[in-house]
């Protein structure tokens, strides 16, 4: 039996791998956080699943290993990719009390690069990925990685940019680009990536400061290339210039 570590995308058919669809058709047991197993239950409807809300992710992980000990091949799924901010890395470290688990990490689609499909081309040339989750990181080390991402003139993909508790972390982390940023930098923001309720937006620095967005929204930083050509949002790679 085996445990597959299952990225899915963005939560619809279409958006998922060839790989995906074929791991989580062939497992026994479906485990996932709540969100993310009503979203596969919509496509899988006649699978047998076990949830866990949020921030049990040790929990799932523990279950899903214990789940195949016992016989069963299980499907851990996450959305996007199961090793950008999945369950892939943890699941892998925990893993080691469970040495006759064998495990396979199938890769999905993450929102950086889903929802950059959407605003148009935001990450052609070099990019940085940063959440503003505080969780698990400490405030103090994201305003670092902010700050050198924003030195650096990398477009950023920014994970998690708010929540109830976190409202204004968005707004914290634009003043600390702006500092480096100028305030016209083309900036651009998808809510529900290729799911019922999606939305996109193109801004600039300045204004993305006072806008309000939710946990289910990706944020996009351009570089000081950035650009919008016909209604999309572009970065350069300066193939024009080889």
């Amino acid at each position: 039996m085996k445990l597959y570590i299952v990225g899915f995308g963005a939560g619809n058919y279409s958006g998922m791998t060839l790989a995906a669809e074929q791991i989580i058709k062939t497992s026994d047991i479906i485990i996932g956080y709540t969100v993310y197993a009503d979203l596969m239950r919509k496509i899988f409807p006649d699978k047998k699943y076990i949830t866990t809300p949020m921030r049990q992710e040790r929990e799932r992980v523990l279950l899903a290993l214990e789940k195949v000990s016992s016989g069963n091949t299980v499907s851990l799924i996450c959305g996007g990719d199961s090793g950008v901010y999945g369950m892939a890395g943890l699941a892998l470290e925990l893993s080691e009390h469970y040495p006759e688990v064998e495990i396979e990490i199938i890769p999905g689609v993450t929102s950086a690069l889903s929802g950059a499909a959407v605003l148009g081309a935001p990450l052609t040339h070099d990019f940085a990925v940063i959440s503003l989750s505080d969780l698990l990181t400490p405030w103090e080390k994201i305003e670092k990685r902010l700050e050198c991402a924003a030195i650096g003139d990398f477009s950023i993909a920014i994970y998690n940019p708010s929540s109830k508790k976190r409202a204004n972390y968005l707004s914290k982390a634009c003043e600390i680009l702006l500092k480096y940023k100028d305030k016209n930098t083309i900036c651009g923001y998808i809510k529900n990536i290729g799911r019922d309720g999606e939305e996109s937006h193109i801004t600039t620095l300045g204004e993305l400061k006072n806008i309000s967005v939710d946990m289910f929204t990706t944020v996009f930083i351009g570089s000081s290339e950035t650009r919008i050509i016909n209604g999309k949002m572009v970065t350069p790679r300066g193939y024009k210039n080889v």
